[in-house]
């Protein structure tokens, strides 16, 4: 087994990652952020369909108008986050493939007349583009806090009102107080997840 990112990358990524319930009082600058998206977006996904759009909630205006969404456990974890990134999916993707997916002119065309194809290709392919975003984020030294306790109606109304786009989870980012880390949780084993056929 090759070890390319070595122990400390393995354990900023992943094994060490905390999911943030506090932040300390520093900001996330524009330049971050969009160092952060020019990561994600290399991610693989499938024909490149690339379908996962991201609102940077920063401002206060901004929390007020998610506010309303939140679920009561998630509201103080997310009006006090630096940034709130509320993932969603462009039900209209395959009208980038021409661009994003030039080695099959017709791509577009495979999603014509399927509703259920579209909203899968989206939904799954957003998704793994919002766990590229997770990783990368950790990986710019930003503390995440991923989760879906959240009205997606409302949301969506409010942040999406043309139909368009549908909201996934959101990921809180900044720098965490680690001091309010809960403890570490168990894992499944291999033998309860996986199998070898």
């Amino acid at each position: 087994m090759t070890d390319i990112l070595g122990e400390k990358g393995m354990d900023l990524l992943l094994r060490e990652a905390h999911t943030a319930q506090a932040w300390i009082d520093q900001p996330v600058e524009e330049k971050t952020l969009r160092a952060l998206y020019d990561l994600v977006r290399w991610g693989p996904t499938s024909a490149n369909c690339s379908p996962a759009r991201y609102v940077f909630i920063t401002s206060d205006a901004a929390k007020a108008r998610l506010k309303p969404s939140l679920a009561d456990i998630n509201l103080d974890k997310v009006m006090a986050a630096p940034v709130t990134i509320l993932v969603g999916y462009d039900m209209e993707f395959y009208e980038y493939l021409p661009k994003l997916f030039p080695l099959a002119p017709d791509a577009k065309d495979w999603f014509t007349g399927s509703q259920q194809l579209i909203h899968d290709t989206a939904f799954r392919n957003g998704t793994l583009q919002g766990g590229y975003l997770i990783l990368a984020a950790r990986a710019l030294g930003l503390d995440c806090a991923p989760m879906s306790g959240f009205d997606n109606a409302l949301a969506d109304a409010e942040f999406f009102p043309e139909g368009r786009i549908k909201s996934n989870f959101l990921c809180c980012i900044g720098h965490a107080d680690a001091s309010a880390y809960l403890p570490r949780t168990p894992r499944l084993e291999f033998s309860e997840a996986c199998q070898l056929i």
